[in-house]
């Protein structure tokens, strides 16, 4: 474990590689040290499968940085947790409290996980309960809210006695540390496409790491920066919390990790994780991603079905052809394509909105959940056929 109380910062300054996914890998008896991944339980009381758990759902669907090895949400206790979300079982349980997950555990596992993501950013009083008896079992915390754990005396305390780690994922460097956009992001050769939406959580993280893990199956080298907690959590390799970061530096940051990603990796595309939505009043991280990034290319996540904004009722959803107007205004870039979030959609209907928003947008739609993630690909595909690996037997 780590012994002493760290802040969050950006992943791009870590040299070290991404850890594969808990399905891919798993501790073997007589491994070194080194190559065991950190066992992790999810804590999502009363919002998993929910729009205030996306942290939790992400981490169940895909994690480099974790074994995720149960949920905590007693509205869904005894359930599997891919079942609830997504109609398929994952195996990875949910439990009602924490003492029944840390029961079902032949040890105590390493991390307890906040997987929540309240609009006002805060630890509610039942929360802080638990966080505080998983320090006191020793666990170490992630937490990806605004408020720091690292900052709470007493949680700060209670970590410090019993020798565990606080990790804040949304906790900037200082200001001194910062990087200010220099105009650098124009010399990197990959493809920058952005994955921007109309709303928040509405599923862009989601839908860029299954469009990144398609391109590298097909042979494109992709790199999936990210900029909110739950990419950072999963293990992004490069990225940044941008709506932790002062506006004055937001650009610079984001700029910084995409110019470290093409350095490092030397990649044929770059996707880069939206946040919010450029239209919503609430939210000024798109305006910076589209600044810092100087993207090439967008696409645009969309959900039909979702009659207003997430946690305001009043105000309803953009069409998206409006908010590719705007993007298309407000930067030199191009949306070349649309992907669904088909929540409390039928299978008919996800067809319907397809063709339909294809025709009406005259661009290529997809769903990146319901639908071959070959047609995800083709999305980008289309608009940079260059990309297409070379098939040597046809060509002779």
């Amino acid at each position: 474990m780590e012994t002493a109380v760290k802040a969050g910062r950006p992943v791009w300054q870590n040299a070290s590689g991404p850890q594969l996914r808990s399905s891919e890998r798993s501790q073997k008896p007589g491994d070194p040290p080194a190559a065991r991944i950190p066992t992790a339980i999810v804590y999502c009381e009363g919002n998993f499968a929910r729009v205030d758990g996306k942290t939790a759902n992400g981490l169940v669907r895909h994690s480099h940085a974790y074994r995720i090895l149960s949920v905590i949400d007693s509205h869904h206790a005894g359930g599997d947790s891919g079942q609830i979300l997504d109609g398929a079982l994952n195996h990875i349980p949910v439990f009602g409290d924490l003492e029944a997950a840390v029961t079902h555990e032949a040890a105590i596992p390493d991390t307890l996980i906040y997987g929540m993501a309240p609009s006002d950013g805060k630890l509610s009083a039942d929360d802080r309960r638990v966080v505080l008896v998983a320090v006191s079992l020793g666990m170490n915390i992630v937490s990806g809210l605004h408020e720091y754990l690292g900052d709470d005396p007493e949680i700060a305390s209670a970590a410090k006695s019993r020798n565990v780690s606080l990790r804040d994922i949304r906790k900037p460097r200082n200001s001194k540390d910062m990087r200010l956009f220099d105009g650098s992001v124009a010399n990197v050769k990959a493809i920058r496409i952005a994955v921007l939406g109309t709303d928040c959580a509405i599923g862009k993280r989601t839908t860029a790491t299954l469009l990144a893990r398609e391109l590298n199956a097909q042979g494109i080298k992709t790199v999936l920066v990210g900029t909110g907690q739950t990419g950072l959590m999963q293990g992004a390799k490069y990225g940044v919390a941008m709506d932790a970061v002062p506006p004055q530096f937001c650009c610079g940051e984001l700029e910084g990790a995409i110019v470290a990603a093409s350095e490092g990796e030397q990649p044929d595309v770059i996707l880069i994780e939206g946040q919010g939505a450029l239209s919503h009043p609430a939210f000024c991280t798109s305006a910076f991603i589209l600044r810092g990034s100087q993207p090439d290319a967008v696409i645009l996540q969309h959900a039909p079905k979702r009659a207003h904004r997430c946690d305001f009722p009043n105000m309803a959803m953009p069409d998206p052809g409006d908010e590719i107007a705007l993007i298309e205004a407000f930067a030199d870039t191009k949306v070349i394509g649309v992907t669904l979030n088909h929540e409390g959609m039928t299978e008919e209907e996800i067809t319907a909105a397809i063709k339909d928003h294809a025709g009406t947008l005259d661009l290529p739609v997809s769903d990146a959940l319901s639908r071959p993630a070959a047609h995800l690909a083709e999305l980008v595909l289309s608009a940079y056929p260059q990309l297409r690996p070379v098939n040597i037997a046809a060509a002779l």
